[in-house]
């Protein structure tokens, strides 16, 4: 065997692998990481509604927004009601100054905000276009179509924005 091979077992020179690289090695790291993102860019390349939800939910970091929890659940909270055969779902959300009750049923939403008032109200989910409502004076908003998927609620109350946790319907 060559002396070369020695410098390996530890006991009789350095145990670094390939030594003659050098400190060049860390250039060679850079060099192959961009090399597996283009080869990834050209084989793999992220889809462009992938890429839409990832903008949108860029979108929702917003330091001024309020995050309105998931305090109850009627698929989780609730009992049963006999002879029921499809009850809406019924949701309800709370930040520190809003409350925001929704029923989710196969015709649609219907909703409050509490304090009652007017508000732009945007159902978000993924990559389709938003569903945009309005709240009346009395806080009250409804939407034609169920969300399907994953979705979320961004509420927009004069100067304030209320944004919910994100449920799948």
């Amino acid at each position: 065997m060559s002396d070369r091979y020695d410098d390996f077992d530890g006991l009789d020179g350095p145990s670094a692998p390939f030594p003659e690289n050098g400190p060049a090695g860390d250039a060679d790291d850079g060099l192959l990481e961009e090399e597996l993102r283009q080869a990834a860019a050209i084989l793999d390349p992220v889809p462009a509604g992938l890429r839409q939800v990832a903008v949108d939910a860029f979108a929702l970091h917003d330091l001024d927004a309020r995050v309105a929890e998931l305090t109850f659940d009627s698929l989780v909270d609730a009992i049963p009601v006999r002879g029921e055969a499809d009850p809406p779902r019924m949701l309800t959300f709370r930040s520190d100054t809003v409350t925001v009750d929704v029923e989710v049923t196969a015709d649609g939403l219907i909703g409050q905000l509490l304090p009652p008032g007017p508000a732009g109200v945007e159902v978000l989910s993924g990559p389709r276009a938003h569903t945009r409502l309005t709240a009346d004076d009395m806080g009250r908003f409804t939407g034609d179509a169920p969300p399907a998927g994953p979705f979320a609620l961004r509420l927009r109350t004069g100067g304030e924005v209320v944004v919910t946790e994100w449920l799948r319907a």
